[in-house]
């Protein structure tokens, strides 16, 4: 069901605030960048930075304003862009990822998203050129993922492969190319551990959203797959990519400190296994009724 206005707007203080400061649909607009990831995002693209000037740098604020800019860029501008677009197109008509009871979609959403999208373009030439050759490659893979004809989202194991590259890998990547720092080799392979990494977490985020999906004939990985592949898929995406750290450790010298992968590693594989078991029920069960009150919905 579609949230009433008046839900979508009075739904917490956050929102009523919003609505009180940016009146009509502007806050609308707003929301459907969904804010409440850019945390995540933002989390994620740090790190590549701290990977580039190491944890000294970052207590010297070594390149700071240009990593602080190419982070609102690639934020504010292809995050909240691309999903304000997906949005767009998806005409989502329940919960959606990091927003519960969306607004419904203000009249010029597409516009705006499009000038962020553009804007972050024209903002990223003023960064070092990896930098702007990332923003373009997901930039493009953003409208792909979203935007007829394509709408590579629909397409299970394609959209597996944008999410993949795009916020596993390339994310980080513009982390370290703000500061215009060469990316040796170990480096490298440390960024690309988060492929498989996030691919292991795609189709998870898909598990909740199995109603929405189905309902409008998308045939995502998740769906294609059915819940307990998702989860294995998950656990070897997982495992490949803390072998990649592994090795990245190994050719950066790190010796013993390195050791401490074994904990995230660790509890990662703790969460999942037990999903996976087929001793429990829930999951393996591929019912959309017991995915959609498991996995977080957002904000």
């Amino acid at each position: 069901m579609v949230a009433e206005p008046s839900l979508s707007r009075a739904l917490n203080a956050w929102r009523r605030w919003g609505y009180r400061l940016l009146p009509g649909d502007l806050f609308s607009y707003v929301l459907h960048l969904r804010p409440a990831e850019w945390p995540i995002m933002a989390g994620h693209t740090i790190l590549g930075y701290v990977l580039a000037v190491g944890f000294a740098g970052v207590v010297r604020g070594a390149w700071l304003p240009q990593a602080l800019f190419g982070l609102a860029v690639w934020v504010i501008c292809l995050n909240g862009g691309t999903l304000a677009i997906n949005s767009v197109f998806d005409k989502d008509e329940g919960d959606i990822g990091y927003l519960i009871a969306p607004p419904p979609l203000p009249r010029h959403l597409l516009a705006f998203s499009l000038a962020l999208l553009f804007g972050g373009q024209l903002l990223a030439f003023t960064l070092p050129v990896a930098f702007r050759v990332a923003y373009a490659i997901c930039f493009a893979m953003s409208l792909l993922y979203s935007v007829p004809p394509f709408r590579f989202k629909a397409v299970a194991g394609v959209d597996w492969v944008i999410n993949m590259w795009g916020f596993g890998t390339l994310t980080p990547l513009a982390g370290w190319a703000a500061t215009g720092r060469t990316l040796d080799v170990g480096h490298a392979f440390l960024l690309l551990g988060f492929c498989p990494l996030f691919a292991g977490l795609y189709p998870l985020t898909q598990l909740y959203q199995f109603d929405e999906d189905r309902r409008r004939g998308d045939r995502t990985l998740a769906l294609m797959l059915g819940m307990r592949a998702s989860l294995a898929v998950a656990l070897a995406c997982t495992l490949a990519a803390f072998a990649l750290f592994g090795w990245a450790a190994n050719r950066l010298g790190l010796g013993a400190p390195a050791l401490v992968l074994a904990a995230p590693l660790a509890v990662w594989l703790a969460v999942l296994a037990p999903w996976y078991s087929p001793t429990l029920s829930g999951p393996r069960r591929s019912t959309s009724a017991g995915c959609t009150g498991r996995w977080p919905r957002g904000q």
